[in-house]
């Protein structure tokens, strides 16, 4: 078998020369998602079987941090509002699958939700423009001699 040289191309190589890839794995908005909500489910279903509550906390808080990292900067917008959705679809999908009966799940995602809600609800801070508002309750909450003093 003869091989021939075509003008401007090295013998011995053949089609376009291959992509260099990247050392770091980036993911999508969708793909952090997804994996987000993976571990999320995973993690809650372990915890369920073996009684370790700590571990899907743990879980997801690593998990949470990777996905920040690892997210494009095009997905990250996306990624913001997706630790508490993907752990509430998580717990309730794991509440189905590892209840023994119906009342016990709606039981158990009833109590997950009046918790969660519990520990993110802060009545004192007011709503309406974020950061001046802050500064204005930190201001007025700040301690005087010992004291709690606020203005009016």
């Amino acid at each position: 078998m003869t091989q021939t040289r075509a003008p401007g191309r090295k013998a011995g190589t053949q089609g376009p020369s291959p992509r260099p890839r990247s050392r770091f794995v980036t993911l999508t908005g969708r793909g952090a998602a997804v994996a987000l909500f993976a571990a999320c489910f995973l993690s809650l279903l372990i915890a369920a079987w073996t009684g370790w509550d700590l571990l899907a906390d743990v879980i997801f808080v690593m998990t949470c941090g990777l996905v920040a990292c690892y997210t494009r900067a095009s997905g990250l917008r996306g990624v913001v509002v997706c630790p508490p959705l993907a752990f509430l679809a998580g717990s309730v999908l794991a509440q189905l699958l590892t209840a023994p009966d119906a009342f016990s799940v709606v039981t158990g995602i009833l109590i997950t939700l009046v918790i969660a809600l519990g520990r993110g609800w802060r009545p004192e801070l007011p709503a309406t423009g974020v950061l001046g508002s802050l500064r204005g309750v930190l201001r007025d909450l700040r301690p005087r001699d010992g004291q709690r003093v606020r203005r009016r």
